[in-house]
């Protein structure tokens, strides 16, 4: 709510009508978004989990699947894949 209500103070900052309705357009766009959501949104309380770490795990899949671009065996895919879960890397920082 903070930040939707530092988003609206700049409405008032807006240099004209057409940039303020424009402004207005994308937060009632935000807003009908949150709407269309509203259940996806609010499971998150009764269950207390996210879809993170899958679309973590998915990315990663990407990741290898455009450095193996050219390999033709799915085979060797496959095991990268599986070697993607054994392998451990080291904390950044």
């Amino acid at each position: 709510m903070y930040s939707m209500k530092e988003q609206l103070r700049l409405f008032w900052q807006q240099r004209n009508g057409k940039t303020a309705a424009a402004f207005l357009k994308q937060l009632i766009s935000i807003g009908a978004m949150m709407l269309r959501h509203w259940s996806g949104l609010l499971n998150y309380y009764p269950h207390r989990i996210t879809n993170g770490p899958l679309e973590g795990l998915n990315n990663k899949i990407k990741t290898i699947k455009r450095q193996a671009y050219g390999f033709r065996d799915m085979e060797y895919f496959k095991l990268r894949l599986y070697d993607m879960h054994a392998s451990t890397y080291p904390f950044a920082g």
